[in-house]
């Protein structure tokens, strides 16, 4: 027994405070709080939480309370308000304060008493032991304070109050107190979706199973767009209740040992579950309310056990052992038979003979958890610290009319532990004489950086391998450049030397084709229009259209009339008012027509043959040719002669008929088109 302090208080007429005799048994290291004003508090072995009593609401009148707080030698500690409201203007009646020590030595730290304050910083203590003093007299508002404290080594202590909105960082990283289920404040959501940012981060954590809530613990959060609903789940606990579209939410970062460990799945057989005793109650088809019915999410009934007492006990055997973060469970999930385990206990054995019961860390009782609250729906339990075990006992201590009980185990693989090498003196070579370091044992030695001299620098290597990706770059897209420029200059020779011809007119494959059309086919498509050709000129080729030609244009001009095959497209002349600039070529006038060309016979020759036309009615100058008088018709309205030429030398001298002016030159008629050649039709003089 360390000393006793007495604190009392008497009620006087005018209601000033007196204080009672309190009695305060303290020992080394020891956290103890005395008084009737103390409201729910925790006091973890490096961090805590304290509030009035009441509180949220105003506190009682005339009441006293103080917690006497002691962290290991060697640290300090440091409170962080989160709420201090205390109805006093002198700080003589109502007030909090701080001492550094414990007793009678202790010593005053600060003092503060008025309504709606903010504590911004951080209060130190000055060695390993505060004591908090907490006094009201009468008084008509305030809602008292509520604040947490931690060793001075978590300098980014937070309280149970600050929500998620009041970190704008995207990910950030706070230490939590224990004891922050004293918060009335309410969370949304659950694990894995996150929670609202409207929640307090720390209350959270204890409901995600991140930190604990007899010890706290460091949080990492991680803030992210909100979603549409968050679920309402019970876990550690804390009840979330449900909630809508928020703007952001807020989740934590975990070690990953939170997967199912094969109940619900069935990679833990039927064999591996056990139990104290099993109820037979026929249900349907079913009688047995059997242990491989203990799983989660299996529909069917689940294990119940023959006596409803504090002996039954429901076994897992996981074959080897495993590390075990948490157990979440139901009731019988039947409508009919509606019982469930409300409380439980957890042992555990690595061998199935020597048990051990879970407690929390710092713990000298058994942790009893909150099971189930209906038939229906799970509930979560973490363990902070995690079990490392094969075989898992759930001992129920509470339950609903029957004990009956379905869960599944959360949890991972443990890790291979390196095992480490045992040193061998005899094989240790001692250092040379001239090293004076004292050897490393059990540290391995890395090879030395033993640098290649035949190859280039670093940098060299560095520097190539970034020009040469660069130096392809640059002549690939010259080569491309040329190629792309060669290609657009053939395309243009081509097209210079076809008249437009399409592309498929200009190949093999088509010309093959051509000869599998019909004849009219191809004829229509080799149709070319010549109307052109008197416009160009002598000097110009004409530039041929793509268009196939409905009728063949005329050769030659002082034709009026066509043959009874013919086929053509009589002329509608030209356009008016144009003007040939070729002498040969006049233009004709409008009462004159083109003559059509006859097509040719069936079974004639495969290319046309010239047409002569006497286009004058003139004998030709020096000519030993008599024109026949079918000649001068040939402007008549009567069926125009042609005369053909060949190529036979026995046909005799071929002539052209010249027109001439009066003088005897020749000289080009304006009706003539085209000097057309002839052929002599009579026989010479002086032969038979």
């Amino acid at each position: 027994m360390g000393r006793a302090v007495m604190v009392g208080r008497e009620p006087t007429g005018a209601g000033v405070l007196v204080l009672s005799i309190l009695i305060i048994l303290t020992t080394e290291d020891c956290r103890a709080q005395k008084g009737d004003g103390c409201g729910p508090t925790v006091l973890g072995p490096s961090s805590g939480t304290l509030s009035s009593l009441g509180y949220p609401g105003t506190y009682p009148n005339n009441t006293v309370c103080e917690w006497e707080i002691s962290v290991p030698h060697g640290s300090r500690v440091h409170f962080h308000f989160a709420e201090l409201d205390i109805e006093d203007s002198d700080c003589q009646v109502n007030y909090l304060r701080l001492y550094n020590g414990i007793g009678l030595e202790r010593s005053e730290i600060v003092k503060y008493c008025g309504l709606g304050l903010r504590v911004g910083q951080l209060i130190e203590s000055s060695n390993h032991q505060v004591t908090v003093q907490f006094m009201s007299g009468t008084h008509h508002s305030g809602r008292g304070f509520y604040l947490s404290y931690s060793t001075t080594q978590h300098t980014d202590l937070i309280t149970c109050m600050d929500k998620g909105a009041d970190f704008p960082e995207a990910e950030f990283s706070k230490y939590c107190p224990a004891g922050c289920l004293t918060s009335t404040e309410e969370i949304s959501g659950t694990v894995p979706n996150g929670y609202r940012e409207s929640s307090p981060v720390c209350v959270a954590a204890v409901h995600a199973g991140v930190v604990s809530n007899a010890v706290g613990g460091r949080i990492s959060v991680v803030s992210s767009k909100g979603i549409p609903h968050y679920e309402a789940t019970l876990a550690n606990n804390v009840s979330s209740t449900g909630g809508t579209l928020s703007d952001s939410l807020f989740t934590f970062r975990t070690n990953g040992c939170s997967g199912t460990l094969g109940l619900e799945s069935g990679g833990v057989a039927d064999t591996q579950l056990s139990a104290s005793s099993v109820w037979e109650w026929s249900v349907g088809q079913q009688s047995v309310w059997a242990p491989s019915g203990a799983r989660l999410k299996k529909a069917g009934l689940p294990w119940a056990s023959a006596q409803s007492d504090l002996k039954q006990w429901l076994q897992v055997d996981l074959k080897r052992e495993k590390r075990i973060t948490g157990i979440t469970t139901t009731g019988s999930t039947l409508r009919e038979y509606r019982y469930y385990v409300s409380a439980y206990r957890v042992q555990h054995s690595n061998d199935g003979q020597q048990w051990l019961s879970y407690r929390e860390a710092n713990a000298t009782r058994d942790k009893i958890f909150q099971g189930n609250i209906n038939y229906l729906h799970e509930v979560r339990n973490n363990f902070i610290p995690p079990i490392e075990a094969r075989f898992v006992r759930i001992h129920p201590t509470l339950w609903h009319q029957r004990i009956a009980l379905k869960l599944e185990l959360v949890g991972c693989q443990i890790l291979a532990k390196p095992v480490p090498r045992a040193f061998d003196p005899h094989r240790h070579t001692p250092p040379s004489m001239g090293t004076k370091r004292p050897p490393h044992f059990g540290h391995t030695t890395h090879p030395p950086d033993i640098r290649n001299t035949t190859m280039p620098p670093h940098t060299d290597v560095a520097l190539a391998a970034v020009l040469v990706p660069v130096l392809f770059m640059v002549l690939t897209a010259l080569i491309l450049t040329v190629v792309c420029a060669w290609h657009c200059r053939s395309r243009k020779k081509s097209s210079d030397g076809t008249y437009d011809l399409p592309h498929w007119d200009r190949t093999d494959w088509w010309k093959s084709m051509k000869q599998l059309l019909p004849s009219k086919m191809v004829e229509t498509e080799d149709s070319v229009r010549y109307s052109e050709v008197g416009r160009l000129g002598r000097g110009a080729v004409p530039r041929l259209h793509a268009e196939p030609a409905d009728y063949a244009e005329p050769l030659v001009s002082g034709v009026t009339t066509l043959g009874a095959r013919s086929t053509f497209k009589p002329d509608e002349g030209p356009d008016p008012g144009y003007t040939d600039p070729d002498l040969y070529d006049a233009p004709i006038s409008q009462d004159v027509y083109h003559a059509y060309a006859e097509p040719l016979p069936a079974t004639g020759s495969e290319y046309a043959t010239p047409i002569v036309v006497d286009m004058g009615c003139h004998p030709s100058g020096g000519s030993t040719l008599n024109q026949p008088s079918t000649v001068c018709n040939f402007m008549g309205a009567g069926p125009p002669s042609l005369l053909t030429r060949t190529d036979s030398g026995r046909s005799g001298r071929t002539a052209y008929d010249t027109p001439k002016n009066a003088t005897g030159q020749a000289t080009p008629p304006e009706d003539q088109t085209y000097q057309v050649p002839q052929r002599n039709t009579q026989k010479p003089k002086g032969k038979s």
